[in-house]
């Protein structure tokens, strides 16, 4: 013959089933009065919370294959550059002591990745003594050499050929 359960067990059981079940019970009624509640509220939206919304889902990037891709990365690469093109660096300007003061003064005023500073006049004769247009082709291309590294067009590509050549001019009569 089996074991009955004990009587004591049996109500412990039959208790705690009740408890579980009423807490149950709870749970579901406070899940259906917050959606009451909240269920009719206006969700405020704004349109720049819409559009960050947006820009954070947007895809980082895309694959391109075969000769369609590499037309679709030049036809990038190309609207890059013309988007860059189209923004002129400081309005346009060709004084060089405003673009100096706000691009080049940065490495210039303190001889940051060897640049010679522009007050330093024995470490700007010998670059002086290459010419202008050797100045202005290592401005404008960019220039690797055993002091340092000049970053192409002081590392605005926003600048013109003519804010580079009027920048290095008036440079050069600085540390004459």
């Amino acid at each position: 013959m089996s074991n009955p359960v004990p009587q004591t067990d049996a109500v412990f059981l039959k208790h705690f089933a009740q408890l579980i079940a009423a807490l149950m019970l709870v749970a579901v009624v406070l899940i259906a009065l917050a959606a009451h509640i909240y269920g009719d509220a206006v969700k405020p939206v704004s349109g720049t919370h819409a559009q960050l919304v947006g820009q954070r889902l947007a895809p980082v990037g895309g694959v391109h294959a075969g000769e369609t891709g590499r037309a679709a990365i030049a036809a990038a690469e190309e609207a890059a550059r013309k988007a860059a093109a189209s923004q002129v660096a400081y309005g346009g300007s060709t004084d060089g002591s405003l673009i100096y003061t706000n691009l080049c003064s940065a490495c210039h005023g303190t001889g940051a990745g060897g640049a010679p500073k522009l007050t330093d006049k024995v470490h700007w004769a010998p670059r002086v003594a290459e010419g202008l247009e050797t100045l202005v082709k290592h401005a404008t291309e960019g220039y690797t050499g055993s002091a340092g590294i000049m970053p192409a067009r002081g590392g605005n590509p926003a600048l013109s050929d003519a804010q580079v050549k009027a920048t290095v001019e008036w440079m050069i009569e600085q540390v004459k």
